[in-house]
Formats: C-alpha cells, sequence, structure tokens
C-alpha cells in the first residue's frame, strides 16, 4: 500500500513491481479525484487501519516534513516496507532503516547508515561511511561524499554535491547545484557553488548574499 498517488508514487509502485515481490500494490490519498493508471486509489490515508494486517505500506512523499509526520503516524499499526530497485548498488554493511527508497541506478557505499524514511533518488550517490538521519531526501543525480553527516528531514537539491568529512544540521535545503565544502551548524536554504545561506530573500547578514 502506497501513500501518495503522486508522480513519486508512481516511481515507488514501479520499484515495487520490479521487485516481484508483491500480489497486489494500492494507493491510499487524500485526493480521491486521483487517477494512477494501472493501479487503484483505495481511499484516503486515515482508513490506513483497514488494509493494517494484509499489506506493507511506505509513505510516498517527497517533502521530507510530512512524510515523518506520516511514517510516525501509522509505523505504530503497519508493517513498513524499504524498497531498492534493482539497477541499485549497495556496499558492504550497508543499512537501512523501515521506509527508505532507493531508486533506480543509485550508489550507496560501504558501512553507510540510512535512517528512517530516506529517499535516495534516481542516478545519486552516497560514498562509504555516511550517516544519513531519518526522512532525508536526496534527489536525482546528487552526490555526497564519504564520511558526512546529515540530521534529520534535510533536502539535497538536484545535482548538488557534498564533499567528504562534513556535517550538515537538521532541516536544511541544499539547492540545486549547490556544493557545501564546509559544516552546516544553522537550519536554513544553502545555495551557490560554495554554497551559502539565504533567508526570505533578504541579504543574509553573514554571508551578504540575497
Amino acid at each position: 500500500m502506497i501513500i501518495g498517488a503522486s508522480g513519486h508514487g508512481k516511481v515507488v509502485a514501479d520499484i515495487a513491481r520490479k521487485l516481484g515481490r508483491y500480489s497486489e500494490i494500492s494507493f491510499l490519498d487524500d485526493d480521491l479525484e486521483k487517477e494512477i493508471p494501472g493501479y487503484q486509489l483505495l481511499g484516503s490515508v486515515k482508513e490506513y487501519k483497514k488494509w493494517k494486517d494484509t499489506c506493507e505500506f511506505i509513505v510516498a512523499v517527497g517533502d521530507c516534513r510530512i512524510r515523518s509526520e506520516i511514517q510516525k503516524k501509522i509505523e505504530r499499526d503497519t508493517r513498513i516496507a524499504t524498497l531498492v530497485h534493482p539497477t541499485a548498488a549497495l556496499g558492504e554493511n550497508v543499512v537501512l532503516g523501515e521506509g527508505t527508497v532507493i531508486m533506480a541506478n543509485a550508489v550507496i557505499n560501504s558501512a553507510s547508515i540510512l535512517g528512517k524514511g530516506v529517499i535516495v533518488n534516481t542516478g545519486s550517490t552516497i560514498d562509504h561511511d555516511c550517516r544519513i538521519g531519518n526522512y532525508v531526501h536526496a534527489a536525482p543525480g546528487s552526490h555526497i561524499s564519504g564520511t558526512v553527516f546529515i540530521g534529520d528531514r534535510v533536502w539535497v537539491g538536484v545535482g548538488s554535491c557534498i564533499v567528504n568529512n562534513v556535517s550538515i544540521c537538521e532541516e536544511c535545503v541544499i539547492g540545486a547545484g549547490a556544493a557545501v565544502i564546509g559544516d552546516i551548524e544553522r537550519k536554513g536554504t544553502y545555495v551557490g557553488v560554495p554554497a551559502k545561506r539565504v533567508i526570505h530573500g533578504r541579504r543574509d547578514a553573514q554571508t551578504g548574499i540575497l
């Protein structure tokens, strides 16, 4: 049972289908007018308990905070799936938390540990000995070097890069194409090369950028 009948949900359904271990794949979503070709939308999210004894669940919502809220709500009553696309490459001693999805052509190298509800999106890479917090989203084509720590609910934007041996605090957004070359200790949005913090379109007193 996939919660979230959106484009991201379609990709998650495709991974589940390719794994070949599920006899049926269906959706729940609060927008009952949505259509997912080839799949059934069976009800709203609040109805999940109807299927708690017969299904594994996964939350297919890209937004880190919303994904966190939904999974925390349902995990006490349901079995949470973890999905890895057949073309993804996982090294030795990689640990994946419940609800994590690894998408096509992603790479996670040895001894990295990922928390709950993480999305490692298409073609993104996580090198050795990383610690990735709960409900992180590594967007397509992002690259995280070795021995990086990332806190909970961080969005790593498409095409962004994080150098080795840095830490990023929880609830940050790393903008598309940004390059993180040092520790990030303040929550916020970071853009550019090298990545700098921006505050609601105003000039940041520390970085001097808009």
